[in-house]
């Protein structure tokens, strides 16, 4: 092993010291988790990015697809374009609303093929979702032409994608409306978190987002709790989990619900857990605050690992690497292998936890098909990706990318 410190996409990577001390600081100070003006200012930062009039924060980015949704007045009887390849999350905000989602397969990318998106198509289908995988730029000149034509709303998912562009245009101002999440292994992080933005030309609706966010309740204090303990929590795990006292650590303080998990059981079964929707607290946006602050220093590294993983792997047999779009962050890089399990089994030996998103066609493990809506066969290409990827880790120094790629390159370690 050359480093003691676990190497993950997954385990709060984003987590670093000064993010720890704003945590122990702000659990210290409970008078302020609901109230306070870290929202606003995080809000103002959406508005200014983007040029937008209105950002709208929610406790997370299915929060603020469901507003988003909402506000478009998509409900009973209603179909909504989803791709496959994607987080339950995602379809369930369709689902609670009372509308169907319609899977959509992908394209080289990771993202929507628009081609199958005509196919699956029909009178009752109000909205696409367009989700820009692994912070790699969707296709938007075909999708918005598609949605365009077919005079439907384009949403884009952006939860992978904060500070990425596509031909010079920030990803996340092509459409009808985005949303944004800050969860513990996005972009950028406070546990959980959500923003959504919607196109100045829907004022009405936007309005009508900001009216919904202020009829929901604030998180509980046990809840909020929750989160401020994580980056604390994790800036122990990951310096000891080579040597188990970190994975006992983890799992003891989930076992008594100290932690939370990134997704409810009951999600698995498209139920919509008490927790949400839910508003943005306090609390949460001092931590989201602190990291947008180093949203072009994490791009800037989450690029140079890919533009080193893509040169260093190129001429190794028996990967397939991704498809370079210009724009891309790469909030993980995305690889395809013959035997996943073995190279997932390989790096973890080594040090080195490896990213599983999406190792199901609609992930986690234990989604209910049925209940989310998803027929098995009807998006193959998807399916194909679920059963071969392996994600790489991006929020990582040049010495750890070079670990990394080197235990790809070598079968015999």
């Amino acid at each position: 092993m050359h480093f003691q410190k676990i190497i993950s996409p997954s385990l709060s990577p984003n987590t670093e010291a000064d993010d720890v001390w704003l945590a122990r600081k702000t659990i210290l100070m409970p008078w302020t988790w609901h109230h306070g003006n870290a929202v606003d200012q995080v809000e103002q930062w959406f508005c200014r990015y983007f040029s937008v009039s209105e950002a709208v924060s929610f406790n997370s980015a299915r929060s603020a697809l469901l507003g988003i949704l909402k506000s478009f007045g998509i409900g009973t009887g209603d179909e909504v374009l989803v791709q496959a390849f994607t987080c339950v999350a995602v379809p369930n905000s369709v689902l609670w609303t009372g509308a169907k989602p319609v899977f959509v397969d992908i394209d080289a990318t990771f993202n929507m093929d628009v081609r199958d998106a005509e196919k699956k198509m029909s009178p009752k289908t109000k909205a696409i979702i367009v989700q820009h995988t692994f912070g790699i730029p969707a296709n938007m000149n075909q999708l918005v032409a598609f949605a365009k034509k077919h005079n439907v709303y384009l949403i884009e998912d952006c939860a992978h994608s904060l500070g990425a562009t596509y031909q010079g245009k920030k990803i996340g101002s092509f459409g009808d409306a985005a949303f944004f999440s800050f969860g513990r292994d996005k972009v950028i992080s406070s546990v959980w978190g959500g923003m959504a933005i919607i196109s100045g030309k829907w004022k009405v609706e936007s309005g009508k987002l900001k009216e919904y966010e202020k009829s929901l309740p604030m998180p509980s204090i046990f809840w909020i709790f929750q989160q401020l303990l994580h980056p604390i929590a994790f800036s122990f795990i990951l310096a000891s989990y080579n040597i188990w006292i970190g994975k006992i650590f983890l799992y003891g303080l989930q076992k008594v619900r100290f932690l939370s998990r990134p997704v409810y059981s009951e999600e698995k079964r498209c139920k919509k857990p008490a927790d949400f929707p839910a508003r943005f607290p306090n609390a949460l946006a001092v931590l989201a605050l602190n990291q947008l602050h180093k949203l072009d220093n994490y791009s800037e590294t989450r690029k140079t690992a890919a533009s080193y993983y893509m040169t260093r792997l190129r001429s190794v047999s028996g990967y397939t690497l991704p498809r370079e779009v210009a724009g891309s962050i790469y909030l993980r890089f995305p690889v395809l292998v013959d035997d996943p399990i073995r190279m997932i089994a390989l790096c973890k030996r080594n040090g080195v936890l490896l990213g599983d998103w999406y190792h199901h066609v609609i992930d986690p493990a234990g989604v209910s098909f049925d209940a989310v809506g998803y027929v098995r066969g009807s998006c193959p290409n998807a399916e194909i990706a679920a059963l071969h990827i392996i994600n790489l880790p991006t929020r990582v120094t040049k010495a750890e990318a070079a670990y990394v790629a080197a235990l790809l390159s070598k079968t015999d370690i």
